[in-house]
């Protein structure tokens, strides 16, 4: 499975952007996917995850950031009221077979 990740970019605080991943080769049996960044200087974290109908988020981003996997091969991340903490690279993440996959990243900076 390879992953591609896009829309990252350069906001302002309280701004709005929408990350997505677009997997490929063997999608057809995905268990799950998902979204983790990683901060200058911090371990990678998990922001949020789709597994069929369940979808979890970590805390800092509830209420703020909505993930959709709109089909067996596309997850996006809806990412609003943008903070200077969110800044980080995002990665997606795929799960099939019990293998993880990982995307290359997308750059998310928010300026204050």
């Amino acid at each position: 499975v390879q992953l591609q990740a896009s829309g990252g970019g350069l906001v302002q605080a309280g701004e709005s952007l929408r990350l997505s991943c677009t997997a490929s080769g063997r999608v057809f049996d995905i268990n799950g996917m998902g979204w983790y960044r990683q901060a200058p200087g911090k371990e990678r974290e998990l922001v949020a995850l789709s597994t069929g109908s369940i979808r979890r988020y970590a805390d800092s981003v509830k209420g703020r950031f909505t993930i959709s996997r709109d089909s067996k091969s596309s997850l996006s991340l809806q990412l609003n009221s943008l903070k200077p903490e969110d800044t980080a690279v995002y990665y997606c993440n795929a799960v099939r077979n019990n293998e993880i996959y990982w995307g290359q990243g997308t750059e998310v900076t928010v300026s204050s």
